[in-house]
């Protein structure tokens, strides 16, 4: 009982405290707001809602350039990975077929040189996929780059048109 009388005395001593902000308060809603303010408030509205669907415009074009540089990217490592298979199927085959010359030679001096062949071959094979995969990631890199750079301004051009 001590404890809702305490409460309820503080409840009326606080209203009692607010009652001139709350009778200002009251009167408030009558006073009218010049049309120039309220023209002023429509205009940065608008603006901020053109603003807004300017980023949304702009985001989209950044997700769609990510996404067409990613597109890129899985073609790539799929073309990479099809490259890996058929080479390592070509060094199989080279294997076997050097494996068949080599039990086909008839003497010691022929199987050294049968094997001395085989070796010379699969490093002229070794070089030349080193050679292509330079050349090749260079041109991914160079495209990769290119790409990016094209989107790039792609973005900043809208960027400083809207």
């Amino acid at each position: 009982m001590t404890n809702s009388f305490n409460t309820e005395s503080v409840l009326n001593t606080v209203k009692s405290a607010f009652a001139p902000v709350t009778d200002a308060l009251k009167n408030f809603p009558n006073v009218e707001v010049p049309e120039a303010a309220r023209e002023f408030v429509k205009k940065a509205a608008g603006t901020a809602k053109d603003r807004a669907a300017e980023i949304h415009t702009g985001s989209e074009k950044v997700t769609s350039a990510i996404e067409t540089a990613v597109a890129g990217s899985v073609s790539e490592t799929a073309k990479i990975s099809r490259s890996i298979q058929q080479a390592v199927y070509e060094d199989a085959q080279a294997l076997f077929s050097g494996i068949d010359k080599l039990a086909s030679a008839k003497s010691l001096n022929e199987a050294v040189t049968i094997q001395g062949d085989l070796l010379r071959a699969q490093g002229e094979v070794v070089m030349s996929r080193a050679k292509a995969t330079t050349e090749y990631f260079g041109k991914l890199i160079a495209d990769g780059a290119k790409t990016a750079q094209d989107n790039f301004a792609k973005v900043a051009s809208y960027s400083k048109s809207a």
